[in-house]
């Protein structure tokens, strides 16, 4: 990983991703849209964006959406796939639209909610400071969950990954 250059934003993502901040996240992220765009208009905009999280930032955003969706187009992947390796990270404008840092934009993608499998997790050691870690249900192997709940039960740490997954559920194009 990126050592000095990504500890801090892991550290504050670890700390701060907490049931309340994810359940006030979600609630406040959709309620109106932020702005509207192409998807190219998108894309110039998160190529202003230098993920603090991400150690390789020799490629610029789009160098990397371009490269992704090439890479599975070259594999034979069909061009639903392509398409979604294009705008996988469309998620991370969330930085330019009320993101309170990128903390909550970019980083880690881990279950809130439960005992965070710290073996599992690059700067594991930063979650000391998460209230969630102390509290009785959270802390627990399960936490908020029954045992195979499936997928789509769990509440996943807030950022541009679960902006997009909320988006294409919903059917958004191109409002964010």
């Amino acid at each position: 990983m990126g050592g000095a250059r990504t500890k801090p934003t892991i550290s504050e993502q670890h700390t701060k991703q907490t049931v309340e901040f994810n359940l006030e996240a979600r609630r406040k992220a959709f309620e109106k849209p932020r702005a509207s765009l192409s998807i190219w208009e998108a894309m110039e905009l998160l190529n202003t964006l230098v993920d603090a999280s991400d150690p390789d930032t020799d490629a610029t955003q789009i160098e990397h959406l371009l490269q992704t969706a090439e890479a599975m187009r070259k594999d034979g992947k069909p061009d639903w796939m392509q398409v979604t390796g294009l705008v996988h990270d469309l998620g991370k404008l969330l930085y330019f639209f009320g993101s309170d840092g990128q903390w909550d934009v970019v980083g880690d993608t881990f279950v809130v909610g439960c005992e965070i499998p710290t073996d599992k997790i690059v700067y594991s050691d930063t979650f000391d400071k998460n209230p969630d870690l102390s509290h009785p249900v959270y802390s627990t192997k399960y936490g908020i969950y029954e045992p195979n709940c499936g997928l789509e039960k769990l509440l996943i740490s807030w950022g541009h990954d679960e902006v997009s997954r909320g988006g294409a559920q919903r059917g958004s194009k191109t409002d964010l």
